[in-house]
């Protein structure tokens, strides 16, 4: 009795798993994909937007292009608001608005493929590349004596002038002020990160993506008048990446998978 009991069990044991194996033969799985994506990071100091392409190389290596552009903020920026006059704020002491454009080149090594459709793939990759930083003027506006008495005064949009400009600032001017003075400062930077691939789908991509960037600049980035400023930016992110698989082949050898 335990035999044919045994038996029951190893034989639905055994045709589970052939079955199971018959529908993983049967999915059509991409294992040379060329990929488009965006992504939307959350960084340290600031926040930015990528695109990417990634060519295939093999099964599991890449090649990478992509276009980022960030917000750079100064770690000693608090905002404040002027509560006794208007509810508008702003940053104490920023001189200049700071946002930096990457154009990259680098390489995407698959570490863990996926072997289901619940899993994750984990992959490393590095890009490096020119950097371009655009320094926009802040203006603010001020309170100026207009010599009538002590009642009498107007306001004034100027940069800000830490000698002259402490708790006499009404608010912040309009964003457009100072576009026509944007200085453009060339630089070079380089990013490490790790990505976690999880759609269900083949031919879209989902991914977390978390890592570091470095950005070097020839000179000191004036961001803060009332603080030390650096002519580097040691960056950590994480980042959200989707797009989707063009030009995709189907099934390969596991022998051409390395």
């Amino acid at each position: 009795m335990k035999k044919w009991v045994l038996g029951i069990w190893l034989f639905h044991l055994v045709g589970g798993f052939l079955f199971a194996q018959g529908e993983i033969k049967q999915q059509a799985r991409i294992f040379y994909r060329n990929e488009k994506s965006l992504g939307i990071s959350l960084n340290s100091n600031g926040m930015g937007i990528s695109g990417r392409y990634a060519k295939r190389l093999n099964a599991r290596k890449k090649t990478i292009w992509e276009i980022d552009g960030a917000n750079i903020k100064h770690p000693k920026e608090v905002r404040i608001s002027n509560y006794y006059y208007n509810n508008r704020s702003f940053v104490f002491g920023k001189q200049n608005l700071f946002l930096n454009l990457r154009g990259g080149w680098g390489k995407q090594h698959e570490m863990f493929r996926k072997v289901d459709r619940g899993g994750i793939s984990i992959r490393r990759y590095f890009t490096v590349g020119p950097a371009i930083g655009f320094l926009k003027p802040i203006y603010y506006e001020v309170f100026k004596a207009g010599g009538g008495g002590v009642n009498d005064y107007y306001i004034s949009e100027e940069k800000f002038d830490p000698s002259i400009h402490l708790g006499y600032i009404y608010g912040r001017a309009s964003f457009f002020k100072g576009f026509n003075e944007i200085a453009v400062v060339p630089g070079v930077y380089g990013r490490f990160g790790l990505s976690f691939e999880y759609s269900k789908s083949d031919i879209t991509i989902h991914a977390i993506e978390t890592g570091v960037s470095l950005d070097l600049f020839p000179k000191k980035i004036e961001i803060m008048a009332t603080e030390q400023n650096n002519f580097y930016f040691l960056t950590l992110f994480v980042a959200y990446r989707f797009g989707k698989v063009v030009d995709a082949k189907g099934i390969v050898d596991e022998g051409d998978l390395y």
